[in-house]
């Protein structure tokens, strides 16, 4: 008898490493994370200039903040949707666009009703941006997760710089070229990341273990549900941005409250039953998933909160310029690039459950220095809470991403990343609107009070997100990503994509 022939086993693919290709798509997709954090706190730092110039009240300042951010809400879920079911490349350009041109009429709106409408438009165009630029990032590093732990810490790093630089930048563009120019720097930016996402990023990528033709339904755009989603949350968020000013016995402020419940529980009705729902309830009961997201919202109900009434309090209170604000917040810039670097690779060694967890109560403990600062408070002693702050958040940001990430299916990318990110954005929304309506009319004794109470109420809120990330199950991923592979030997290591 012929001996058996016997197949030698074949060599390990090595894991898949930053090369240049990666690096380009990591700095092209960061483009869009970078215009849109940015123009969540740039505007704060010329909320004085423009209630001169614009003649706006406290209320209407709140508006053209959260017009922004609750059109980035709503519309992120759609906007993830559509990216799954036309491709994240085309919606991210679509976004780009969108983006560039709201910027535009932003700089040349005439009063607060022209500004909050061009905000809204903003919002729509960064809605289409960021749930599909993290999907590009996830689609180019999917066969590798600490790989992908690190790349979305510099996706991260990168928005995170952007927040914590846009009051600095707008102090100086303000101080240059007055209040029109934060709005209009928008511009060569999102030409830039236009170019390179056509010159970049692959129309369709596709891996070597992607069957060559899978058939699938397109995804429903859930028309009912995003207009429930809408009033629910526009109704809301409306109330309490106007209860200081109307008082809580009037009607639009009890109405508001009473559409938001009735309409937030006819979505959850309406997506139950939906066939191809905006919202996967199946996603909101994996408990990690759920967890990962309510933590989002806390870490950004709290800063984006927080932003608003410092950027008062600088200007109101201790009777700073814009730049001068602008440049007292250089400390959360460090603060943020550091710890978002060294999250991924933390996230890498540890899992995703400890630098939640340690995040939260890091920037816990700096929004609890801020409790007793006041008009007298010298500039230096606010230094440990600006860094505090931002590097908890930014060990815990990236975290809370991958989680969300390695709990679904590559295909469902998109829709999760768009959730987690709704969910964010709402949370910066009502942080805005609450802790906005504590500084009352915007005097300066208000606002100091506000401030307090500000910082009190995020450093309790950030003990909650660390308790949530203490709930979660232990690193857990969906199949298709799974952990990466034992250093030990004889761990096979996950196929290389091509």
């Amino acid at each position: 008898m012929k001996p058996a022939q016997t197949t030698p086993p074949a060599a390990p693919t090595p894991p898949v490493r930053f090369t240049p290709a990666l690096m380009r798509v990591v700095g092209t997709v960061s483009v869009g994370f970078v215009v849109t954090q940015l123009d969540v706190t740039i505007v704060n730092i010329a909320l004085a200039r423009i209630a001169t110039d614009l003649h706006a009240n406290v209320a209407r300042l709140q508006w053209i903040v959260d017009a922004y951010t609750l059109a980035f809400a709503v519309l992120m879920l759609s906007g993830g949707v559509l990216g799954d079911r036309y491709g994240a490349r085309r919606m991210y350009a679509v976004g780009l666009v969108v983006f560039a041109l709201a910027s535009l009429a932003c700089g040349l709106a005439a009063n607060p009703a022209l500004l909050i409408a061009a905000r809204a438009l903003q919002g729509a165009g960064a809605a289409a941006m960021l749930p599909n630029s993290l999907a590009l990032l996830n689609e180019a590093c999917r066969h590798e997760r600490s790989l992908r732990a690190r790349a979305v810490g510099f996706w991260t790093a990168a928005g995170a710089i952007s927040i914590a630089a846009g009051p600095v930048a707008g102090g100086l563009l303000i101080a240059a070229f007055g209040w029109r120019s934060i709005f209009l720097v928008n511009l060569p930016l999102c030409a830039a990341g236009l170019a390179a996402t056509l010159a970049w990023i692959p129309a369709r990528p596709r891996h070597a273990d992607t069957p060559a033709a899978v058939p699938q339904r397109p995804r429903s755009l859930d028309v009912r549900g995003q207009l429930l989603a809408i009033v629910a949350l526009t109704a809301f968020t409306g109330a309490v941005i106007e209860w200081r000013p109307l008082g809580f016995t009037h009607w639009a402020i009890w109405g508001g409250l009473l559409l938001a419940v009735l309409a937030g529980m006819a979505f959850v009705a309406l997506e139950a039953r939906a066939a191809d729902p905006m919202v996967p309830l199946a996603m909101l009961r994996n408990r990690t998933f759920s967890a990962a997201v309510l933590f989002g919202v806390c870490v950004n109900l709290t800063y984006y909160g927080t932003v608003f009434v410092l950027a008062l309090f600088l200007q109101h209170t201790r009777g700073q310029t814009p730049l001068q604000a602008g440049l007292t917040f250089i400390p959360l810039t460090g603060g943020f690039l550091l710890s978002n670097i060294a999250s991924g690779h933390v996230v890498s060694r540890f899992g995703t459950r400890l630098p939640m967890i340690g995040g939260a109560l890091v920037a816990g403990l700096g929004y609890a220095l801020l409790i007793p600062v006041d008009a007298g408070t010298p500039l230096i002693a606010l230094l440990a809470a600006f860094l505090l702050i931002p590097s908890g958040m930014g060990l815990a940001v990236p975290a809370m991403t991958t989680t969300v990430l390695s709990s679904v299916e590559p295909a469902r990318a998109g829709t999760a990343s768009a959730l987690l990110n709704t969910a964010r954005q709402a949370g910066g929304a009502v942080g805005v609107a609450a802790f906005g309506a504590l500084t009352g009319g915007g005097l300066a004794g208000e606002v100091a009070n506000g401030l307090h109470a500000d910082a009190a109420i995020s450093a309790a809120i950030l003990l909650l997100a660390a308790w949530l990330a203490w709930t979660m199950r232990a690193d857990t991923a969906h199949p298709a990503h799974p952990a990466p592979a034992s250093a030990s030997a004889g761990s096979p290591r996950m196929k290389a994509s091509r």
